[in-house]
């Protein structure tokens, strides 16, 4: 028996010899991504422990004395402290309508795409599409003041000319956050459609043909055959977009924002920014940022569990 399992582990261990140096190029290349990771990504984890401790710039990161109430001091003053709740709650409420209106955006946009039969114009039409995700936000803000400012935006204009009173785009907490959702939306469809779009093109031909003889219309078609060919694409995009759910973008809510819609612009990010960096808080920002993480990671768990559910592979 002894016998029998050393020969098979002998076997075993030719067969990956064998295997490595056949494909030894494709490990040499993910040397340096793993160097990466372990260089800016790991080794700056053991600074995770400053959430628990009370910062000092003259100290190293294992000799700061422990924070009071058990180290739990920064994360008890976060959730006493009023800005962070409402940075809470607006990262939340974003991300949420964020996922509601801009998650299918890409999907319709892809579908509608690949209906287009002129290869010319859908080509024009991707291009001009997913050309504002290379925009920074400051660009994108300086466009919004053009387009939507109260007196001299373009389109407070026009309303006026029609006879309309001036909306409040950007001033107005409830205006601003539509304002907020769909310049986000307008800014990465067509990016996001990209990979809907690549998906769509690896589904079996074959299905389409068999629907066209069967005497199905496009929109049949669409929804027999090209929605189940996304499905497996989508289902693994909403576990990552879910897994974001707490994350906040810094640079979209701050060049966007304004001190009028501080209730509602004021994000985790730009919360830790100002107490963080600007307020030299870095416990205190330290603690609600592992927070935020924490929360990210049991969403995305959930929603891996849930596509499982619904018999996808999900993320792992």
């Amino acid at each position: 028996m002894k016998t029998h399992l050393s020969k098979s582990l002998l076997e075993k261990n030719r067969k990956n010899l064998k295997y490595f140096k056949r494909h030894w190029s494709l490990y040499l290349l993910l040397v340096l991504p793993i160097i990466y990771f372990v260089i800016f990504r790991y080794i700056p984890m053991a600074y995770i422990q400053v959430a628990f401790k009370k910062y000092s710039i003259t100290k190293n990161v294992w000799n700061m004395p422990l924070a009071d109430k058990g180290g739990l001091e920064y994360f008890i003053k976060a959730f006493s402290n009023r800005d962070f709740l409402y940075a809470l709650r607006n990262t939340f409420l974003l991300n949420i309508l964020d996922l509601v209106i801009g998650f299918p955006a890409p999907i319709i946009f892809a579908l509608l795409l690949n209906e287009l039969k002129f290869k010319a114009f859908k080509r024009v039409t991707q291009t001009i599409a997913y050309m504002p995700h290379f925009l920074s936000w400051i660009i994108i803000s300086g466009l919004m003041l053009q387009l939507f400012a109260p007196s001299t935006g373009l389109v407070n204009i026009v309303l006026q000319h029609l006879g309309f009173n001036s909306i409040q785009f950007i001033n107005e907490p409830k205006h601003w956050v539509l304002t907020y959702i769909l310049i986000g939306v307008w800014q990465s469809v067509g990016w996001n459609a990209i990979i809907y779009l690549a998906a769509i093109t690896g589904i079996n031909p074959e299905l389409y043909e068999a629907a066209s003889m069967d005497g199905a219309s496009r929109l049949r078609k669409i929804w027999h055959v090209t929605l189940p060919g996304l499905r497996p694409t989508i289902i693994v995009l909403f576990i990552l977009s879910l897994g974001r759910i707490l994350g906040s973008e810094f640079d979209r809510p701050y060049a966007l924002g304004n001190p009028l819609v501080k209730s509602v612009s004021n994000v985790i990010a730009t919360f830790v920014y100002t107490n963080g960096i600007r307020g030299l808080q870095f416990s205190l920002t330290i603690a609600v940022g592992l927070f935020q993480s924490v929360v990210c990671v049991i969403f995305l768990f959930m929603a891996n569990a849930l596509g499982k559910k619904f018999g996808e592979r999900g993320v792992w």
